[in-house]
């Protein structure tokens, strides 16, 4: 199983692009305050994908000559610790914020202290990255099949880890076990960085993740892919099935990873302009012919 040498290499690429996406959005906002650090609020433990996203942004933003950018990593109650430090923050574009999916999934499974529709003004979409169910390489499970099989025959016993509770990997658990008909169990961790540690020393039986999360052990032959949880396969796994393949029906479990501020600039003519503009330039042919980022991340 071959990965591009220069993963870590493309992943700058994109996140250069993204950090335009940002600070572009942000030089209008606070273009008297720019000389400030800005924050950028990750509400999720370290080593998870948006974490790996937003540091990458603020590496490329120092190469750039831009503002210094610090990533802060404030988990808890399931990414709602952090999302509120930002919804309480000055509107001055110091404090931005890099969420994935359970940031429109929460509020929907309890009641929160802000409304992400209304609480936040997005700035743009900075990727999308391709997911898996993968396994111990030392697991007897070759295919998603045989996985499930073992799940009917021990009802309960079969567990899957990841991010959680509320996630988007939490929800394709229960689309999975509904269409496949089975009884597993949904282990949640905290952070993707504990979850993977979970399936690496075989406390668990498989893990959802995202492929930036997994790649470099899938890499060394210590986690096995099973199946991919999009509609199209991972560009770098060619031989991987994606579920909907497997006869579980239009399939698709998707994880984006966005950027958003406190919400008065929403209203700002200015900012939504440079954020339109700087959008354009994510997807500029430059950028789009270097394909190879979409090893792990979508723009």
């Amino acid at each position: 199983m071959k990965f591009p040498r220069r993963y870590l290499g493309f992943l700058a690429v994109l996140t250069a692009a993204a950090a335009i996406c940002v600070l572009g959005a942000a030089n209008h906002w606070a273009a008297a305050q720019i000389a400030r650090t800005i924050r950028i609020i990750v509400p999720y433990a370290p080593g998870g994908t948006a974490d790996i996203v937003a540091r990458l942004m603020a590496d490329q933003a120092g190469r750039s000559g831009g503002p210094t950018i610090v990533v802060e990593n404030r988990p808890g109650a399931g990414g709602a610790v952090g999302t509120e430090t930002v919804a309480r923050a000055a509107p001055d574009g110091a404090t931005l914020l890099v969420v994935s999916t359970p940031f429109l999934i929460d509020p929907l499974l309890r009641k929160l202290n802000y409304d992400p529709l209304k609480s936040f003004a997005p700035i743009c979409n900075l990727v999308s990255a391709p997911t898996l169910i993968v396994v111990n390489s030392a697991s007897p499970y070759r295919t998603l099949a045989e996985l499930l099989d073992d799940a009917h025959a021990k009802p309960g016993q079969v567990t899957m880890a990841s991010i959680g509770p509320g996630s988007s990997f939490q929800l394709g658990f229960e689309m999975l076990k509904r269409a496949a008909k089975v009884d597993m169990s949904f282990v949640p961790y905290p952070g993707n960085a504990l979850a993977l540690n979970a399936v690496l020393g075989q406390q668990v039986t498989s893990m959802f993740a995202t492929l930036s999360n997994v790649s470099e052990y899938l890499k060394a032959g210590k986690l096995r892919a099973l199946a991919v949880g999009n509609r199209a396969r991972a560009e770098p796994l060619p031989g991987v099935p994606t579920i909907a393949e497997s006869n579980y029906g239009d399939f698709d479990t998707d994880a984006w990873f966005g950027a958003f501020a406190p919400p008065p600039a929403r209203r700002n003519p200015r900012s939504m302009k440079s954020s339109a503009c700087s959008r354009r330039r994510c997807k500029t042919p430059r950028l789009k012919k270097s394909y190879r980022f979409r090893v792990c991340f979508r723009l």
